[in-house]
């Protein structure tokens, strides 16, 4: 039994995937580990491309299943006692997967680990934060924004944000390390999420049983965001209303029909 599973979800983002895989080969963790790729029915020969490499396994579910549901998918085929949930559109610098597991061993009582995600120009992603909810995200969007627009007093609060381990209440689906027991004893994935919202619901049910997230800046990963999205940006935007009514609906009831009316009045289908 390997110590880690490497789940891969990939959906119309052939070259990215093979500069994922080739990350992962160059050199490969020292940690005994499987790497799954989970194919959503690729129409640019993502599931050949995977295929290059003899140690990867690739699933093809013959349909687009979503972010969620696929990694699902892939942690059930998979027997690792870790999991690491990975972008296709990431680069894993040597050492990077073997740090993380690393982090997890240390302590104890944490169940899920995030690396600092850096863009391909090695500018910082604010991939970690607060429980959301309706001020937080605004608060989470801001910060966001104004660090791409590289507006000064922003970008600094981010970067030193990103600069400390700590514990916040998710870290980003990019790149996600889990314990299996604690991935498998909250039932994986909400698969109700097709795209987007699926980490933090997913970080959220962990913390319930009182296991803890952490965030560790000793492990960088590139990120090279939103390649397959931006391929089909219509489908990613009604995905993405999608989850987030999903998610306000299971998290903020009370808040769902405020979130509707927003929607509504801003000309946005929320389902």
């Amino acid at each position: 039994m390997p110590d880690l599973s490497i789940i891969i979800v990939s959906f119309n983002a052939r070259a990215d995937l093979e500069r994922c895989l080739a990350s992962l080969h160059e050199p490969p963790p020292s940690i005994p580990h499987e790497i799954i790729v989970v194919d959503n029915a690729s129409a640019d020969g993502s599931a050949t491309g995977a295929r290059a490499w003899p140690d990867v396994r690739v699933i093809e579910t013959g349909a687009n299943l979503g972010f969620a549901r696929a990694n699902n998918v892939g942690i059930r085929a998979g027997s690792g006692a870790n999991l690491l949930l990975l972008n296709s559109d990431t680069i894993v610098p040597a050492g990077a997967v073997d740090g993380l597991v690393a982090e997890l061993r240390v302590h104890e009582d944490v169940a899920v680990v995030g690396p600092r995600l850096v863009d391909g120009s090695a500018r910082t992603e604010l991939s970690f934060g607060p429980m959301i909810g309706p001020f937080n995200e605004l608060r989470q969007k801001l910060l966001v924004r104004g660090h791409e627009k590289r507006i000064g007093f922003i970008s600094a609060f981010v970067e030193g944000r990103t600069r400390r381990p700590h514990f916040p209440d998710w870290v980003s689906g990019a790149c996600l390390l889990v314990r299996r027991p604690d991935a498998e004893a909250v039932g994986l994935l909400d698969e109700r999420y097709f795209m987007y919202g699926e980490d933090v619901d997913f970080c959220a049910a962990i913390r319930a049983r009182g296991r803890r997230i952490r965030f560790t800046p000793d492990v960088t990963v590139v990120h090279r965001r939103g390649r397959s999205a931006a391929t089909a940006r219509a489908a990613t935007d009604s995905a993405y209303r999608r989850s987030q009514m999903a998610f306000y609906e299971k998290h903020h009831p009370r808040w769902t029909p405020v979130l509707r009316l927003y929607l509504r009045l801003r000309g946005i289908a929320a389902s």
